[in-house]
């Protein structure tokens, strides 16, 4: 069975560059004893004696799917409906009112939203249920959907899905609940085909270099994921956010994360909460 003590540092640096040249993801050395717990099971199951086999694997595999699948191992997805709800709440005092009226004015109606990291599905199925709340019976009238992206094709299969356990709803108000969740069993809900129907799942590698989006986003939720990224991949990725908002349009991070009050490209607008420059 392998080890920390058989992970040489040649092994977990070959990882370690492997998935900051693919993924942008920066396993520092304190991150060392996680690569060898997620991937203990891998190694199981290829039957592999050492990482040194694994990585041979790893360069041979031509199809992406050992790649994939080391990243879904890798990646962290802990997440619950309405995390941070002061970000849902910002959208409803201040975001929605104000990009609504302005779309209104130009006789547009198409808000765009993307959910950048969107793990197992939860944050891009809380914004729908804010804009269906928010617009109420006007929401018809508005093309308000979310694009919801990850770089994990495991993740993104159990967003589609919308099923989820019932602890994945604890700070979730009743009213809510009752209006937009229907159980599976004792242990189990699922989210209700109308909200269902109104989030894209899409795989998407932030290290891309650039993202294929023919209009641009209005708000962008990247909360939570930048904490795997070193300096020069943050700066990179803000450019690449900048780039796909439209002037005035608002990026949401983690309240753990920050861009700083100097941003090249975003104005400060309250803790985790920043809007494009013009």
């Amino acid at each position: 069975m392998p080890d920390d003590s058989r992970l040489t540092e040649s092994e977990f640096l070959a990882i370690r560059t492997l998935v900051y040249d693919r993924f942008g993801i920066n396993l520092t050395d304190q991150k060392r004893n996680l690569v060898v717990g997620r991937l203990q099971k891998v190694l199981r199951i290829h039957h592999f004696s050492t990482f040194g086999e694994y990585l041979d694997f790893l360069n041979a595999d031509t199809s992406g799917e050992a790649l994939s699948d080391l990243i879904d191992r890798i990646s962290t997805n802990h997440t619950f409906f309405f995390r941070e709800p002061e970000h849902f709440r910002f959208m409803t005092a201040v975001a929605l009112p104000l990009l609504s009226r302005t779309l209104a004015e130009r006789h547009e109606r198409d808000l765009r939203i993307w959910s950048a990291g969107c793990s197992s599905g939860e944050e891009p199925y809380s914004i729908v249920m804010t804009l269906q709340m928010f617009f109420g019976h006007a929401y018809k009238q508005w093309t308000a959907g979310v694009l919801a992206t990850d770089i994990s094709a495991h993740v993104l299969r159990h967003a589609a899905r919308g099923i989820y356990p019932l602890e994945r709803l604890a700070k979730t108000p009743a009213d809510i609940r009752a209006r937009y969740f229907e159980p599976v069993d004792a242990d189990t809900i699922r989210v209700k085909p109308e909200v269902q129907a109104d989030v894209t799942f899409r795989r998407l590698n932030f290290m891309s270099e650039s993202f294929p989006f023919k209009k641009p986003f209005h708000i962008i939720f990247c909360r939570n994921v930048m904490i795997y990224f070193d300096a020069p991949t943050r700066a990179a990725l803000m450019k690449k956010f900048y780039d796909v908002l439209a002037p005035g349009g608002y990026l949401l991070i983690g309240h753990s994360e920050s861009l700083g009050r100097d941003s090249v490209y975003f104005d400060y607008v309250q803790p985790a909460v920043y809007q494009r420059k013009p």
